[in-house]
């Protein structure tokens, strides 16, 4: 049986936790692979909004087993914190989610160094989310990293004790210091592992083989986006994981061969959190207006989102890295009143007009090349079927349709999950 992709296409918030919520009725298995509490994944149903970080966003329905893949990296603290917001719901973890043994842990010391290292670079900093993601993966490709497994070996405490006087002794370098407790961060730590220990951890790999010759429907579930991918994406300022398809692939233990639909997810526009290169940002009131209808704050940092145009060139590298072969837009509710609708169909450079992805997208090496096309005036939230679309609704998606040569299935017109018309 094939696996299913879901990813993200811009740079993050694109709103792959409530299309995965959506389709899950459809699949057996829902696997994180890649992330770790940097990712902010909200689902909202029955009135209420949910943000997960590390668990994923399959947990709600009642058949579906959640797995965090070998590809993830797990803070205990965050995660019990997670599991105890999600106590009222009477779920069964024990039954409904996994977690990898070979998975990464986020160590305390982990996060004093992410804090740490964004501070010495001042005004060249990449707005880290701090929560220790880029430490703890540099652990892992440096063979230095502590994996779920781990926790339950004989000489586990000085494994962690190792890891731990190596990373403070890398503290004691920085030129401005950071103050902690470590004693409390660490009591903190240890009984959130006592939490992760009740979960089934399990080898996630022969776990999802089995699932695939069972002809289990097995959804792969993405988190942040292509545009901060380590390699593909906008370095530096990109996250430490890799995000695109290809992390289905080591983050999980399945074959290339076995991968079946890979759904590509964007906004109607796009935003952006942190630092970082994003060519159709707008400074004017469309902008402002887009980060104030699309409530545009991160699910996880509470920073307000950067906000622009689409842009059909990062979009179309985006849907080719991934080879992605359906397109879900969301948030095209956030354009209603605009007069006109802007589109980045190529950049400006010293050498001309270029329609491909370059090595550099900063502001003094591209601008953004636009065709404008008519916007629409109508509430788009309370629509249930597409043959109610505004007619120049209608035709931005046609045309985002043709440009981008991918369909686009699934067309979301507000947070819930009731506000999701199949086309």
């Amino acid at each position: 049986m094939s696996v299913d992709l879901l990813l993200g296409l811009q740079w993050g918030d694109e709103g792959k936790g409530k299309i995965v919520d959506v389709l899950t009725k459809d699949y057996d298995i829902i696997a994180r692979f890649q992330g770790g509490p940097n990712a902010g994944h909200t689902l909202k149903f029955d009135g209420i909004s949910h943000v997960l970080h590390t668990i994923p966003s399959g947990i709600f329905h009642p058949s579906a087993l959640n797995i965090i893949g070998n590809g993830v990296v797990i803070d205990p603290v965050i995660f019990k914190g997670e599991l105890d917001k999600l106590a009222p719901f009477n779920i069964d973890f024990a039954k409904k989610l996994f977690v990898s043994k070979k998975a990464h842990l986020i160590l305390p010391t982990h996060r004093l160094l992410d804090a740490a290292s964004e501070a010495a670079k001042g005004k060249a900093k990449i707005g880290s989310t701090l929560k220790g993601i880029g430490p703890t993966y540099m652990d892992k490709t440096g063979r230095n990293g502590i994996r779920v497994g781990d926790i339950l070996l004989s000489d586990w405490k000085l494994r962690y004790e190792a890891l731990r006087d190596k990373h403070l002794k890398m503290l004691s370098h920085y030129e401005s210091q950071i103050d902690f407790d470590l004693a409390s961060l660490e009591a903190t730590f240890f009984e959130s592992l006592e939490t992760l220990k009740e979960l089934p951890l399990i080898d996630s790999e022969d776990f999802l083989h089995t699932a695939q010759r069972e002809q289990k429907k097995i959804l792969a579930e993405g988190a942040q986006g292509s545009l901060l991918d380590v390699d593909f994406g906008t370095y530096p300022f990109v996250t430490s994981s890799t995000t695109t398809a290809a992390g289905a692939c080591t983050g999980l233990g399945i074959a290339p061969n076995t991968v079946g639909e890979v759904y590509g997810i964007f906004k109607a526009y796009t935003t952006r959190v942190g630092s970082g290169p994003f060519p159709t940002e707008l400074f004017d009131e469309d902008g402002e207006t887009m980060g104030r209808v699309g409530q545009e704050f991160g699910a996880t940092t509470g920073r307000a989102r950067r906000c622009g145009w689409i842009d059909l060139v990062a979009l179309k590298y985006a849907i080719r890295v991934n080879g992605v072969t359906q397109l879900m837009m969301m948030k095209g509710d956030v354009l209603s009143g605009f007069e006109t609708i802007k589109v980045c169909t190529a950049y400006a450079t010293a050498e001309g007009e270029i329609e491909h992805f370059p090595f550099s997208i900063e502001p003094e090496n591209v601008s953004p090349v636009y065709i404008e096309l008519p916007g629409w005036e109508e509430d788009l939230t309370q629509l249930t079927a597409e043959d109610q679309f505004p007619a120049s609704f209608s035709a931005y998606i046609a045309y985002l349709e043709k440009e981008l040569e991918t369909p686009i299935k699934i067309v979301s017109v507000g947070p819930d999950r009731k506000q999701t018309i199949f086309r």
